[in-house]
C-alpha cells in the first residue's frame, strides 16, 4: 500500500523559520530508519506558500493565484511517499516521528489510488 504521508504547515513554517540543527538531524536519522526498513520511496520539504502559485480552473478559463494562501493549517510543508503494509504501519511509524515542527504540528496519512481501486 502506497501513502502520501504530509506535514502540515504552521505559521512557523509559512514565515520559512529554519529548523534547529538537532531537530534537522533527528529527521535524518528517522528518514534513514525508514529507507532501511525499504519503507521511504521519496521526502522532501515544501518552501513557504509564498513562493507558490495557484492554479483556477473554470470551465476553460485559468486563472494564476500568488502565494501566500490563506488557512495556514491546510497548507503542506513537507512531504513523505511511503510504502507499507497497510494503515496501521503507517500510523506506526508517524507515531514514531520527531515533531516537524517547533511546536503543535499535525501529519496526515493518506492512500494514494492502485490500479485495483479503478477497475
Amino acid at each position: 500500500m502506497r501513502v502520501m504521508v504530509l506535514v502540515k504547515a504552521t505559521v512557523d513554517s509559512e514565515q520559512n523559520m529554519q529548523p534547529k540543527r538537532e531537530d534537522l538531524a533527528a529527521m535524518g536519522r528517522f528518514n534513514d530508519e525508514l529507507r532501511a526498513a525499504g519503507i521511504l520511496r521519496m521526502a522532501d520539504g515544501l518552501k513557504p506558500s509564498s513562493h507558490g502559485k495557484r492554479v483556477a480552473f473554470d470551465g476553460a478559463d485559468r486563472t494564476v493565484i500568488d502565494g501566500p494562501f490563506a488557512a495556514t493549517t491546510e497548507l503542506v510543508a513537507g512531504f513523505w511517499l511511503w510504502e507499507v503494509q497497510d494503515m496501521e504501519e503507517a500510523i506506526s511509524w508517524v507515531k514514531r516521528c520527531p515533531n516537524p515542527m517547533p511546536g503543535p504540528s499535525e501529519i496526515e496519512i493518506r492512500p494514494l489510488y492502485e490500479m485495483s481501486d479503478l477497475e
